[in-house]
């Protein structure tokens, strides 16, 4: 199985779409989207929601399983909006030819974003959502907010500013991938213990991941699509 692996297109419509028609030359099986399809700023005339639905219309010519959580900028109309689309795995799980996929979104930053749950909220939430996957040997973990102490959670400014509970998630079950986004400089591939860690960076920005969990250690790369 391989993943298409993308995140933060923050309103950015009019390049989607030229990113859109690059990524139908690539092969891929499933589509994961980790967070923030919008942001607070919305274009004229446009909700956060409307962006959104846009988004996922035109990852779905694809004709491929999309599974998403929302991001820290994602409003409840957004939240309730992949849950309606039924590609929401935030808080719960989706098993797809024999590989289980659970997450938890939204993110805490010291700006009063639209979504921002507390540690226990997103403890108890990636709980929940493992349960629906836990009989399946390949489990892929989406958040928004990264694992602390990697690269993917690393700012400008030196610190590290991730999640402790996301990190302590992956240390006690190790899926085989986890995927989050949020940190936009900090777009990369780690590990933390024996599971593949990727940020695919800003698809506003042209950035995705691609992973092939098909082999017995997975492997992974970044690309833009605009170069």
């Amino acid at each position: 199985m391989k993943l298409l692996v993308l995140s933060d297109n923050h309103n950015d419509i009019e390049n989607m779409f030229t990113f859109i028609d690059v990524l139908s030359e690539h092969e891929f099986d499933v589509i994961i989207y980790a967070g923030d399809f919008s942001d607070i700023n919305t274009p004229k005339g446009f909700t956060q929601e409307d962006v959104a639905k846009i988004i996922i219309e035109e990852l779905r010519i694809f004709k491929k399983p999309v599974v998403a959580v929302p991001g820290n900028n994602d409003d409840k109309n957004i939240i309730d909006l992949i849950d309606k689309e039924n590609i929401s795995v935030h808080g719960k799980g989706k098993i797809i030819n024999n590989v289980g996929f659970y997450g938890f979104g939204g993110a805490q930053t010291p700006f009063n974003t639209s979504y921002e749950p507390k540690d226990e909220e997103i403890k108890k939430g990636l709980e929940r959502a493992f349960i629906d996957v836990m009989k399946v040997n390949k489990k892929v973990q989406i958040t928004h907010t990264p694992p602390i102490d990697t690269k993917l959670d690393y700012i400008t400014t030196g610190m590290h500013v991730g999640s402790r509970v996301v990190r302590n998630f992956i240390e006690k079950y190790s899926p085989i991938i986890a995927v989050s986004a949020h940190i936009h400089e900090a777009r990369g591939i780690d590990y933390i213990n024996n599971t593949l860690l990727i940020n695919p960076g800003r698809f506003a920005e042209g950035y995705v991941g691609f992973v092939d969990i098909s082999k017995e250690r997975p492997e992974a790369k970044i690309i833009n699509l605009i170069e």
